[in-house]
């Protein structure tokens, strides 16, 4: 491949007449690299492959299997629309068709028969508008990235300076902050009862790596005595939390600040215990803020499966069911719930855990996310692309088929490098009617399949349902666990589920 051809960028030309795509082709393809799709199907199936290297779509509206409106939508449902331009060229011009197309984001729209050099001019400005907006965009993804990197580092140093002092792991904060924020992330799939966003989630988390500055004040003999403290030593102790809290709220020019406000809770209160037999101030059940919960639970974790001065490590399983057995004291009951869940997945990143420093910003200021992604700057692309390959990897080594599924208009997209587990396409048109996909889960599996989904709200939208599925002769036991994706509206509408579908085992022979 030639220096030129290397920097050339991608367009996906979507038209079922060969013709069209033969003359835009023509057109295009000394600047272009150019993808051909030759209906909607095709179309969502090359964007699902190649989406982070097209640059615009040519799209026509009339097309068999799905047709123009139906890639829109699915490319709206993915977000792909918020990146790749898409340029409608269709004879369909009649207002209402006009009108729709541009509701669902099109970019631009132009009447068939077109002149050659009015399409080419067309795309070049519509491609150069968007890559001007995701230079902008960019720049103030790279400032919010650099200032919340430079906030994290400054948090990262504070707490390692305690737990240098305090004679813990270096880990320890990192620990606390990984099962922090995924204990939070399944708390909102199980209940509504803590309405919390992605950016309190990032927020606490953040926040945890503070929760022990108080032992900076507590005398060395005391914080790294290897046997039982006294009375009065324990005692003094204790107060590392309040002085902690105390600490944080002598920062007056800072005292409105969410991170502040929740540090400040958490220092108090991580000590606290749901049954109300917690330290410093007895608190009891809701009236320990649910960050300074989940700190405490992240914290206990942490210290039975670590070597200390006056103990040896736990394992994993030990700790875990040491919590559950209620060994080392009460715990939100819904806490308990997410911890169990997720065993499993803490015992595994908790292997992966090589570094020292507990997070960079995996998140864009979340408030600027709201309703508008912004493209990823170098450092963001680096950390996407990392935690894609990371889930890739898990993925294709665990024994689970990986789905999304829409309603309208109904299609089954199975991940590439799972598909072949079932034999079956990576896009299935209309699958509650597919015979290949019938067969392997039969009538009655499918619509009790679909019936948990309905069931589903968009405050408990998780779904569980197992059957027995027909795969390569084989008869197996199958999990599906689904969360089902649900509109913005003032009324949220149920768009479809994203799911795995897993534990494969033989089935009892009847």
């Amino acid at each position: 491949m030639s220096k030129k051809q290397e920097y050339k960028q991608t367009i996906l030309i979507a038209d079922d007449s060969e013709m069209n795509r033969a003359i835009l082709t023509d057109m295009l393809e000394d600047e272009y690299i150019i993808l051909e799709a030759e209906d909607g199907v095709e179309a969502v199936s090359i964007l699902q492959k190649h989406e982070n290297e097209i640059s615009a779509v040519l799209l026509d509206i009339v097309m068999p299997n799905m047709d123009g409106f139906g890639v829109l939508k699915i490319m709206n449902q993915q977000r792909w629309i918020e990146d790749i331009p898409v340029i409608m060229i269709s004879s369909e011009s009649g207002a209402s068709q006009v009108e729709r197309a541009y509701a669902l984001g099109i970019a631009d729209f132009i009447n068939r028969p077109f002149n050659m050099a009015i399409v080419h001019r067309r795309l070049v400005n519509t491609m150069l508008l968007y890559a001007k907006q995701k230079k902008l965009a960019a720049l103030v993804a790279e400032q919010v990235y650099e200032n919340e990197k430079q906030s994290a580092m400054m948090i990262d140093i504070l707490s390692h300076i305690v737990e240098f002092r305090n004679g813990e792991s270096a880990l320890h904060v990192v620990h606390v902050h990984t099962l922090t924020e995924l204990m939070l992330s399944h708390l909102i799939q199980l209940t509504d009862r803590y309405p919390l966003t992605q950016a309190d989630i990032s927020m606490i988390s953040r926040a945890s790596a503070l929760h022990d500055i108080g032992k900076i004040s507590i005398p060395s003999e005391i914080l790294n005595k290897p046997g039982r403290l006294t009375f009065e030593e324990f005692a003094a102790m204790k107060t590392h939390t309040t002085i902690g809290a105390e600490m944080l709220k002598e920062l007056t020019a800072y005292q409105n600040e969410p991170l502040v406000k929740t540090a400040h809770d958490i220092c108090r209160w991580h000590h606290e215990r749901y049954d109300g037999h917690g330290y410093p101030d007895g608190l009891k059940g809701d009236e320990i803020p649910i960050s300074a919960q989940i700190v405490a639970l992240a914290d206990v974790y942490d210290a039975l499966t670590s070597e200390r001065v006056y103990k040896k490590a736990y394992s994993h399983d030990v700790a875990i069911h040491m919590i559950l057995n209620g060994e080392c004291g009460t715990f939100n009951p819904l806490l308990m719930q997410c911890l169990e869940a997720i065993a499993d997945v803490i015992e595994e990143e908790f292997k992966n855990k090589t570094s020292t420093s507990p997070s960079q910003p995996k998140r864009i200021n979340e408030a600027m996310l709201d309703g508008y992604a912004l493209p990823a700057s170098g450092n963001t692309l680096q950390l996407m692309e990392y935690e894609r390959m990371k889930y890739a990897f898990f993925s294709s080594r665990s024994n689970a088929v990986h789905f999304e599924y829409t309603f309208s208009p109904a299609m089954l997209m199975l991940r590439d490098w799972l598909d072949d587990k079932l034999g079956l396409p990576e896009i299935v048109m209309n699958p509650l009617e597919d015979k290949d996909l019938l067969a392997i889960l039969g009538q009655e599996a499918l619509t009790g399949l679909e019936e948990a989904l309905k069931a589903t709200t968009s405050e408990q939208p998780i779904a569980e349902y197992d059957c027995i599925a027909h795969i390569k002769g084989q008869d197996l036991h199958i999990q599906f666990i689904c969360q089902t994706t649900w509109s913005s509206e003032e009324t949220p509408q149920c768009t479809g589920a994203i799911g795995k579908a897993m534990r494969y085992r033989p089935a009892a022979a009847s």
